[in-house]
């Protein structure tokens, strides 16, 4: 798994870089908060681990900036010194904190978070991909909606984008259902329509 680092004690960067290494994962390293914003527009990241006190952007508007953007969940994981008072830890959370770890950096503690990341990440790419689906009936060709209501096409469509339709017969279907129906009924079309 890709792994952006933001922290700006170099020494405590290097020691969760190897971390990382060593259980497997890619890691990008940011000294700063603005730096690992601007990794986050380049690159496709799924997992942050950052401090909480950084010049220039800290730990907390990052993760609040992460939580604002569209595209896939980020996992966001709090690395600090601060004591995880009840005031700390609601802050965090109010500002979309996923999990927290301790400095300095416990290998077995950042292996368990990254499980627990992987998995979370997991569940949200499935979500996602099952909210991508559209029911349609294979008869009648209506949607269903988000409160289980069948409804025709159009309407759910002009209801979520405000287009509007205007009705008329393929020429693929005036061949196989138009011109078969009106010769049922002894009704003649003109080849040109």
């Amino acid at each position: 798994m890709k792994v952006l680092i933001a922290e700006d004690d170099m020494v405590a960067s290097r020691v969760l870089e190897a971390a990382l290494r060593k259980l497997g994962h890619e890691a990008l390293v940011a000294n700063d908060g603005e730096s690992a914003w601007q990794i986050l527009q380049t690159e496709s990241v799924r997992t942050v681990v950052s401090d909480w006190q950084m010049p220039r952007l800290d730990g907390l508007d990052l993760c609040r900036r992460v939580r604002k953007r569209e595209g896939d969940y980020v996992y966001f994981i709090l690395l600090t010194h601060m004591e995880a008072s009840e005031k700390n830890l609601e802050e965090a959370t109010d500002a979309g904190v996923d999990d927290f770890l301790a400095k300095p950096i416990n290998s077995t503690q950042l292996w368990m978070r990254l499980r627990v990341a992987e998995r979370i990440l997991g569940f949200t790419t499935e979500v996602r991909q099952l909210e991508s689906f559209l029911p349609i009936c294979g008869y009648c060709k209506k949607v269903r909606d988000d409160q289980n209501y069948w409804q025709q096409i159009e309407e759910y469509i002009n209801t979520r984008t405000g287009t509007n339709f205007s009705h008329g017969v393929c020429p693929e279907c005036i061949e196989k259902v138009l011109r078969p129906q009106l010769a049922k009924l002894g009704v003649t079309m003109p080849p040109s329509v």
